[in-house]
């Protein structure tokens, strides 16, 4: 399983924001971007208007971003679009057999583990911003 593609998307969308500040981001205009239907544009940008992250106003074309770019780091993304449920990166496999010694132990053995790598990856997303990706895509041009 995978990190849900709504992740990144949104990061797609804001840097759309951000490199076109001056231009009128409907909608149409990022699904032609991201290469998907506006609906979807429409529903990520909701997500992340509802966390502060976008601002959007009924009846006026277009979003802008609500804080700059070096202010809006990757992990605040992860979290507006809910790209996983809390502490949920790692499923768990709930039906071992109770009577096999590995059966018995390998939850309380591996869950420590999954939620240090977890937290490993939110650390690392924290520390990279919007302004990051921005100026990286930049180069790239």
């Amino acid at each position: 399983m995978t990190i849900s593609s709504r992740f990144a998307v949104a990061i797609h969308i804001l840097t759309v924001l951000e490199m076109n500040r001056e231009g009128v981001n409907t909608s149409d205009y990022i699904s032609d971007s991201v290469n998907t239907n506006p609906v979807v544009i429409r529903r990520i940008t909701g997500m992340l208007s509802r966390a502060g992250l976008v601002e959007v106003r009924p009846g006026v074309a277009g979003a802008k971003l609500a804080r700059t770019a070096a202010e809006i780091n990757l992990l605040d993304i992860y979290r507006a679009v809910h790209a996983v449920e809390e502490n949920g990166l790692f499923a768990m496999h709930e039906k071992t057999n109770a009577n096999c010694p590995v059966g018995r132990n390998i939850q309380a053995t591996i869950e420590p583990i999954f939620s240090e790598a977890q937290k490993a990856m939110e650390n690392t997303l924290a520390n990279e911003t919007l302004e990051d990706i921005v100026r990286s895509l930049s180069r790239k041009e």
